[in-house]
């Protein structure tokens, strides 16, 4: 019930506009949102750094409605990879393909996530791009998409894919990118799907995690568990422990003003951990998918609203 209406909430432009202009909202973004500006984000990247955390920043929006917005993205996401490289941050970035301009014209954001992979391929030490998943009207042109580009060689390795483990064709997406070698960040899910396409109830969305993660982690590919489930990232630090799977080999991801606790821990224990970072105006259908995806999260929401 909590996840319906979350998802609900994050459609709701009138409740957007008032949120996004709120005293409280604004508080809301300031502690889980990095900032409105590329500085923000690499100021956010560089203290996390300085904590032992990786970091994937992402500038927040989607489903752009001309070309000039979507190439003026791709510049952004341009700048922030110059920025990473020149500031020496253990950091990547994410994208949605609708904020590259899909909706407007799939040829023009296959080249501009093209011409940001090359970039990436082309740093001194390579770097990576992310490729976010959205609703399923997308799922099969953003696998596509990246499949394609990393088919080309410089490319390998260098960009990526998020697969949802609520989505019933999750197994078989896993599949076709571990034949390709694609680095894959998994997590639970938060769009609203039929049943037809989508597990409904928390214990088959989580079944499915724990399955699809113990695929990723035997693959010999490098991949993000996306979670702040303990359950969840205990059963992935028992099975990696039982397998001999070292703890470089894989990494934990969370999102940037949630249990920080829980992220500092993973740190001490030597696993892998990187925080998702977000910036940019465009927070509220952000949290609330967040908040969908895992609605046990709100307690965090609201206990970090009243906390320094």
């Amino acid at each position: 019930m909590l996840r319906a209406l979350f998802i609900s909430l994050s459609e709701s432009r009138s409740l957007r506009s008032v949120a996004e202009r709120s005293s409280i909202g604004q508080k809301i973004s300031g502690r889980f949102v990095a900032g409105n500006r590329v500085e923000d984000a690499l100021r956010v990247a560089r203290t996390l750094n300085d904590a032992g955390l990786s970091v994937s920043i992402d500038n927040l929006g989607e489903n752009v409605t001309s070309a000039e917005e979507a190439i003026h993205s791709a510049q952004l996401y341009d700048e922030l990879l110059s920025e990473i490289s020149a500031r020496g941050l253990n950091a990547n970035v994410s994208l949605k393909l609708t904020h590259m301009g899909l909706d407007v014209d799939p040829k023009l954001a296959y080249s501009q996530v093209s011409a940001l992979v090359a970039h990436a391929a082309s740093m001194q030490p390579k770097n990576f791009v992310r490729v976010d998943m959205e609703g399923s009207a997308y799922t099969q042109r953003t696998l596509d998409l990246v499949h394609e580009v990393h088919s080309i060689p410089p490319n390998r390795g260098c960009v990526g894919a998020v697969i949802q483990s609520y989505m019933r064709r999750s197994e078989e997406d896993v599949a076709k990118l571990l034949d390709a070698g694609i680095r894959i960040r998994l997590c639970k899910g938060a769009y609203k799907e039929p049943a037809e396409i989508a597990f409904q109830t928390k214990s088959e969305v989580d079944t499915n995690y724990l399955q699809l993660m113990k695929t990723l982690l035997t693959s010999g590919v490098y991949h993000g568990l996306a979670t702040h489930d303990e359950k969840i990232i205990r059963e992935a630090k028992t099975f990696a422990l039982a397998n001999g799977i070292s703890k470089d080999k894989f990494e934990f991801q969370m999102l940037y003003g949630i249990r920080r606790d829980l992220q500092q821990s993973l740190v001490r224990e030597g696993w892998g951990m990187r925080v998702y970072v977000p910036f940019g105006t465009e927070w509220y259908p952000y949290l609330m998918r967040r908040l969908a995806e895992r609605p046990a999260n709100v307690s965090f929401v609201v206990r970090n609203l009243f906390r320094n």
